[in-house]
């Protein structure tokens, strides 16, 4: 399979591609800058991913989209996920592709209140708010559109090496927050790419 994936410079992104590329999967990155990128097997393209004359160029010859993008604790008003997916959601309906696996995050939609106290009532109202709400518009462009989406929604994310399995849920009855380590995250999405298993819903993953 072919994946076009967005945010593959980061903590998670580098892990998806690497877990893709180990799969036989061919993987198409979508970067700033390629010279900066350093990802070892990944075929480079640079552009900005808000872009939807990019993203179709990029798509170009992909099966499936991973999109990874994110945004870091702030107090101003964020919109690139907004922007992006809307762009990307958008370029894979031009261009006919429609699987579409997309990071998230607990405390989005109707996973909020199920992060614990602290992360609750402290954490995200005060620090994350924007940027939840930039991931809540995110969602509503993925759910809202005739793509087969998997919107994947990790607890706490961490460095720790993998235990290679997830406990994904989307029944969150009792739950309340987690961690999981960003290797576990990448082998779970990718996994999303040849499974419809959760097709078209909000796992929250945990261990």
């Amino acid at each position: 399979m072919n994946v076009l994936v967005l945010g593959a410079t980061g903590g998670t992104g580098r892990l998806i591609v690497r877990d893709a590329l180990a799969k036989g999967h061919r993987v198409v990155a979508l970067v700033r800058s390629a010279a900066r990128a350093a990802l070892p097997g990944a075929d480079l393209i640079e552009g900005d991913a808000r872009d939807e004359g990019t993203l179709r160029r990029a798509l170009d010859g992909c099966d499936a989209v991973v999109s990874a993008l994110g945004t870091g604790v702030g107090f101003s008003e964020v919109s690139l996920l907004t922007v992006a997916t809307r762009a990307l959601v958008s370029a894979m309906t031009y261009v006919g592709v429609h699987r579409l696996v997309c990071i998230s995050a607990l405390g989005v939609g109707d996973s909020r209140r199920h992060g614990g106290f602290v992360f609750d009532r402290l954490f995200q109202p005060l620090l994350l708010s924007h940027a939840y709400k930039d991931k809540e518009r995110q969602e509503a462009a993925i759910r809202t559109s005739s793509l087969d989406w998997v919107v994947v929604r990790p607890a706490q994310l961490t460095n720790d090496p993998a235990r290679g399995s997830a406990r994904a849920v989307t029944d969150l009855t009792g739950f309340n927050g987690g961690k999981i380590a960003r290797a576990d995250v990448a082998k779970f999405v990718v996994e999303q790419l040849t499974t419809d298993a959760w097709l078209r819903q909000t796992p929250v993953i945990a261990w």
